[in-house]
């Protein structure tokens, strides 16, 4: 999966498998999808947990500054990782 961005291929939050952490790299969107990722406290550099994934893959459940939080299949595609 991922896309073929500027510096090459990115992988995004929503390929990271359950139980592993991931880097935040770059958060793409814009406007109020892009502010409300970071609102909750997504932002470059922060450390994402992956706890969970719902049966059919939609949401996502993870750890994000010492707080659970599900994320759509949407939005973690927008979430570029290291």
């Amino acid at each position: 999966m991922g896309y073929q961005s500027k510096g090459g291929f990115m992988k995004t939050l929503r390929e990271v498998e359950v139980g592993k952490t991931a880097k935040v790299s770059k958060i793409n969107g814009e406007g109020k999808v892009k502010r409300r990722i970071m609102d909750m406290g997504i932002t470059k550099g922060t450390e994402i947990y992956v706890r969970k994934v719902a049966p059919l893959g939609d949401p996502i459940e993870v750890t994000v500054r010492g707080y659970e939080l599900s994320l759509r299949k949407a939005d973690a595609d927008i979430i570029e990782i290291e």
